[in-house]
């Protein structure tokens, strides 16, 4: 019997954007198990707190068996190899996303050879959609209609109180 094929799609998911469920619907079918791991960055201020950000993707993932969420701290790579898994999936956006992921994918290389990258290409509907991007629209939005067009539904509530509250 071969080992499950585990992937690992890391982020911060501050929060969870429809961008960022299209690649995890499109990445679950094929690993036997796909892990979302939150980050956690001591330089970046975050809206949700890392266990707000996993009973959001959660809720918004709940259908999908082949999923689950965890948090973690420190490099990536690291945490993809305390899983066991020799996978991280990458979503990329516009095209200047690629420099960066290839520099990222390089470096992790350099950590563990043994961990492959897959990228998954955003559709275009999502392309510009982004956590910091979503945050200067809710935050001058008051329309439920617009925001659900980069946000899971479930999470514009969420989100809207978390904005009135920083």
């Amino acid at each position: 019997m071969s080992a499950p094929r585990i992937a690992v799609y890391t982020g911060s998911f501050d929060p969870v954007t429809l961008g960022h469920l299209h690649i995890i619907e499109r990445a679950s079918p094929l690993f036997d198990e796909l892990i979302i791991g939150i980050g956690l960055n001591a330089d970046k201020k975050s809206l949700f707190e890392p266990e707000q950000r996993v009973e959001l993707v959660r809720s918004v993932t709940g259908e999908i068996p082949n999923l689950r969420v965890e948090v973690f701290d420190g490099l990536a790579v690291d945490f993809v190899r305390s899983l066991d898994a020799r996978v991280m999936v990458r979503g990329i956006r516009p095209l200047t996303d690629i420099a960066g992921e290839f520099t990222m994918m390089m470096a992790n290389h350099q950590l563990d050879p043994s961990i492959e990258t897959v990228f998954l290409m955003a559709a275009e509907r999502y392309a510009h959609v982004s956590s910091s991007l979503l945050k200067q629209i809710a935050a001058l939005s008051d329309d439920d209609e617009q925001l659900a067009k980069f946000v899971p539904r479930e999470v514009i509530a969420p989100l809207r109180r978390q904005l009135a509250s920083s």
